[in-house]
């Protein structure tokens, strides 16, 4: 039986035939820049959803208030492990960034008990304290936690924190619709799936293909 076994090759080719189809499929499609065939096209690559083409807003800026974020060393924040573990760290500190999740966090589960809120809200309560504490060059990723995304944006309304970016891609049908909208409507820099469309593993292709495209710069 003969197939492709090599890695890079086997993405390589895989780009290649997503590209074949939308030069076929949507030969009227135009990206906006780089950073955008970037970001959509591995968002493509990782989930064989050409939806993507249609449903991933970009605020005016974002990807490179984004870039530039990541290229100065920031600290990424994701609302679950999946996420934490998809994103390619060895690129990250190649350029001095940091990642954490608090999901797991015994401080935050005890928080998120005392309050009864859930636990991902209660881990975006501890970033915002901690990013009060020290100076901040944070930039939030969320791909399961509507509840995660809307509790940042309370945040962000009431006292006016404010994150270097934000990649809002949570999946499902409570709640994940109405806060990736409402962060596309918020003025933050903001990457938003619209829609119920996301998750975890599109947070983590995001940020990874702005990652690549910093290294190849």
């Amino acid at each position: 039986m003969s197939y492709i076994k090599q890695p890079q090759e086997i993405e390589r080719t895989s780009f290649d035939i997503i590209r074949e189809i939308i030069a076929r499929e949507r030969p009227d499609f135009r990206f906006q820049d780089i950073w955008q065939e970037k970001i959509i096209l591995r968002a493509i690559h990782t989930s064989a959803d050409f939806d993507w083409l249609d449903i991933l807003h970009f605020s005016a800026g974002a990807t490179g208030r984004i870039a530039d974020a990541l290229s100065r060393g920031c600290t990424l924040y994701t609302d679950t492990t999946m996420a934490l573990s998809g994103i390619n760290k060895t690129e990250l500190a190649r350029i001095g960034g940091t990642i954490a999740c608090y999901i797991g966090d015994a401080g935050v589960a005890e928080l998120a008990r005392a309050q009864g809120i859930t636990r991902s809200m209660a881990a975006v309560d501890y970033v915002v304290d901690l990013a009060g504490r020290q100076p901040d060059n944070s930039l939030f990723v969320f791909g399961n936690a509507p509840t995660a995304l809307f509790r940042l944006l309370e945040h962000c309304a009431g006292s006016g924190y404010r994150p270097q970016g934000v990649i809002g891609v949570p999946v499902g049908f409570v709640g994940a619709s109405e806060s990736k909208q409402a962060l596309a409507d918020s003025p933050l820099p903001c990457i938003a799936a619209l829609g119920r469309k996301g998750g975890s593993n599109i947070a983590a292709a995001i940020v990874n293909a702005i990652l690549y495209q910093l290294r190849e710069a």
